[in-house]
């Protein structure tokens, strides 16, 4: 079923990177994720590496995990079940150090730096805004852009007035900007930068590998993407993998003050 007015193919292609946002945006999916990196883990087992999780919150969690397939549930007796990634859950993976790379080039600096997880996470919840990767495909490809206009192209069928919160939350977030009441809409820097982020989405939702990334007729760009490598989620810290990233980091944040300058966490 038709999410937008836009060609079937583009219509198929922000469904899917909308669902698998979906998949991943939910409060501490990623760090299970990352929890499960390497052999197959007892519930018990990885239980203790997400130890803020309180009792009854681990099972919903990897239910949906595993209903979304990215997690598999194996039972090798009646008294022996783990947990592991499925191939398209480790597919996913390698898209998480490219969503801190646009993190630490564009999300405005905190006070206190960071872990590379909460970047990810941060991140993540920007583009799970209401109608956000279809805003960004259009913008992307057409440049300025009307706010009837995105309407009629992103929510046909509904009064076209309703673009505008979504539109006010993208221009609120850093991603899109405008000159003012009544003016086109544009990709920011930052928006503009989400290419790789967006296009790396789009080709593991499509079951391709992340180097078909670059290839993405809108999300895409001329040079290969690079050969994945350590990624530093602040200049003080060193490179990280993905026990680097988790690092079992509390996921308690206290309240810092913000400077003005990149999209907003």
């Amino acid at each position: 079923m038709a999410i937008t007015a836009l060609p079937p193919d583009t219509d198929a292609d922000i469904a899917r990177v909308t669902e698998a946002l979906a998949m991943i945006t939910p409060r501490w999916n990623v760090r299970i994720m990352l929890a499960l990196s390497g052999p197959p883990l007892r519930y018990s087992e990885l239980a203790a590496r997400v130890p803020w999780l309180q009792n009854g919150q681990l099972h919903p969690k990897l239910k949906s995990l595993c209903d979304a397939g990215l997690v598999e549930r194996t039972e090798h007796t009646a008294r022996q079940v783990t947990y592991g990634h499925t191939d398209r859950g480790a597919a996913l993976l390698p898209v998480l150090p490219v969503i801190v790379a646009w993190a630490e080039e564009h999300l405005e600096k905190p006070d206190r730096p960071l872990p590379a997880i909460e970047q990810v996470e941060d991140s993540l919840i920007l583009l799970t805004r209401r109608h956000a990767a279809a805003l960004l495909w259009v913008l992307k490809q057409r440049g300025e852009v009307s706010g009837r206009a995105l309407a009629r192209m992103v929510m046909p069928g509904s009064d076209w007035t309703n673009v505008y919160p979504p539109l006010r939350q993208l221009v609120a977030d850093g991603l899109v900007d405008t000159d003012g009441i009544g003016r086109p809409y544009r990709l920011s820097a930052a928006g503009d930068g989400l290419g790789p982020v967006l296009g790396a989405l789009s080709a593991w939702s499509a079951g391709q590998p992340l180097s078909k990334a670059g290839q993405h007729p809108v999300w895409g760009h001329p040079q290969v993407m690079p050969a994945p490598k350590g990624w530093v989620s602040n200049q003080s810290r060193p490179t990280w993998r993905n026990r680097d990233l988790f690092s079992h980091a509390t996921p308690a944040r206290p309240v810092a003050a913000v400077p003005a300058g990149g999209p907003r966490r």
